[in-house]
């Protein structure tokens, strides 16, 4: 019979030694340790330990679930009008959905329980507190189509799908910017300004990306006009892995609705791109919205391949 507790100090090894049992399951970060969980799930500020809940079968962990809530408008604080089930972890077995389907009913009692009136099934920012880093792409997206066993668990609880993500990739190796008269245009009227290590704009950004080495992009009219564009970007290893990684994750890209249309995109992307490569960098990642359908053509245009998909799961209390 499955029993069922909320996180302790010593299970740290517990919930390593379940994501470990995943291995093979792409968009799941191999491998990893205590210490990197330390650093990325239990050292934040909201972390709250009813809200990773194990599963036991006798005294064996075989799952785990975690659950918490996103910000409000001004991401200054954190709410808990919508709740989501961040991980649904379970070790493989006979009875796998099972053990996954009755970790799922204690992740909405904990929601539920804190006053949640939506639950979501994956995280999606900025109601994606938790894994960034570590399951997933550049973000947290929904739950991976490679887990099937777990969307199937969402979908028998009357959760349905809100929103689908593509995990893109696209190889620097050999990159050439595009050159055309627009573009030339463009460079003799902006200038790209480059933050390294930039900082977090909101309370929220800093308890989620704090962890990550940030790089923002910002497209300037020269004479001082507001951006025509931005993106930014974080090295998707956390700070303190040793090893010099090789791949960018795209988080964020805006163009001002004045300049749509124009080729800043392009131009804006293509400086990224190619610093990076100078850099050694050898692929850039992203996750895209399947209802951005502007962004999924200019990732196209650009030669990303699709690595992945996601869905988002909603359920009304």
């Amino acid at each position: 019979m499955l029993t069922f507790r909320s996180f302790r100090n010593t299970d740290p090894p517990l919930l390593t030694a379940l994501w470990r049992s995943q291995a093979g399951q792409s968009g799941l970060l191999q491998p990893v340790s205590s210490d990197l969980f330390e650093q990325l799930i239990f050292s934040k500020l909201y972390f709250d330990y009813p809200g990773l809940i194990f599963a036991f079968d006798g005294a064996t962990a075989v799952g785990c679930v975690h659950a918490g809530f996103g910000p409000n408008q001004a991401q200054d604080r954190v709410i808990c009008d919508a709740g989501v089930t961040n991980l649904l972890l379970v070790r493989p077995g006979d009875e796998e959905e099972e053990v996954a389907s009755e970790l799922l009913l204690q992740s909405e009692a904990y929601l539920r329980g804190r006053g949640a009136k939506v639950l979501y099934g994956g995280g999606l920012r900025p109601l994606s507190p938790f894994y960034l880093g570590l399951y997933g792409g550049s973000e947290p997206s929904g739950i991976l189509d490679t887990d099937r066993p777990a969307q199937r668990v969402f979908e028998r609880h009357d959760y349905r799908v809100v929103e689908t993500a593509r995990t893109l990739e696209f190889d620097l190796t050999g990159f050439e910017p595009v050159i055309d008269r627009r573009q030339m245009q463009i460079r003799r009227q902006m200038v790209v300004e480059v933050a390294i290590d930039a900082p977090t704009r909101t309370w929220w950004e800093a308890c989620i990306l704090g962890e990550f080495d940030l790089t923002r992009f910002t497209l300037l009219p020269r004479g001082g006009a507001g951006a025509a564009a931005s993106a930014l970007f974080r090295r998707m290893e956390p700070r303190g892995i040793t090893h010099v990684g090789r791949k960018i994750g795209l988080l964020e890209f805006f163009v001002d609705p004045l300049y749509r249309r124009r080729g800043v995109a392009t131009f804006l992307l293509s400086e990224a791109f190619r610093q990076f490569h100078r850099q050694g960098i050898a692929l850039v990642e992203a996750q895209v919205l399947g209802s951005n359908v502007p962004g999924l053509n200019l990732h196209q245009k650009f030669g990303f391949r699709k690595t992945g998909e996601s869905k988002v799961y909603r359920k009304e209390v």
